[in-house]
């Protein structure tokens, strides 16, 4: 069982996603998340309105990370979707307080042991029950449900997420 309810993604992820994300996390293409932010909140901003969110809350990177790279993808994402759909964003809600792998390379195990402890969130604001989680790509589940736990653990009733790619054709 996940701790999460469930997601939506709007594209597979396929080899064009994976040059696409590449060119986002690597290459600084931060208008991609523009189009697909808003790609996103068209396709379904109906299905997102019924989760009933108070908040999209961006998956995290790790403060070094988020250096390196200047941004955080997810973040650029949640507020893309958050403008279209007047949904207010709050990163501030989940932290990551552990520099883990990238997951890309990793078995289901070593993602699971990897993120392990990776995220903390404060409590949650008076008024938020229900969130969506915002991330760039789902593949095994283990990303959500553990920034899903931790917010659930910190008084969150709701969780569902929302990506750009998945790799799961049931999420």
């Amino acid at each position: 069982p996940r701790a999460f309810e469930y997601g939506i993604a709007l594209l597979n992820y396929d080899e064009a996603a994976r040059h696409s994300m590449a060119q986002i996390k690597y290459n600084n293409k931060r208008e991609y998340l523009d189009f697909y932010g808003t790609a996103l909140a068209a396709r379904y901003g109906r299905p997102i309105r019924r989760m009933q969110a108070d908040a999209l809350v961006p998956v995290p990177v790790h403060a070094t990370r988020k250096k390196t790279r200047g941004f955080n993808q997810a973040e650029i994402l949640a507020r893309v979707i958050g403008k279209k759909l007047g949904i207010p964003v709050i990163p501030e809600m989940l932290v990551r307080n552990k520099k883990t792998l990238p997951q890309k390379d990793l078995s289901a195990a070593e993602r699971l042991k990897n993120l392990s402890g990776a995220f903390a969130a404060g409590e949650i604001p008076e008024g938020i029950r229900s969130v969506i989680l915002v991330d760039d790509i789902y593949t095994t589940g283990v990303t959500m449900d553990e920034a899903a736990k931790v917010l659930w653990m910190a008084g969150a009733e709701e969780v569902h997420f929302l990506v750009l790619c998945t790799g799961k054709p049931d999420c």
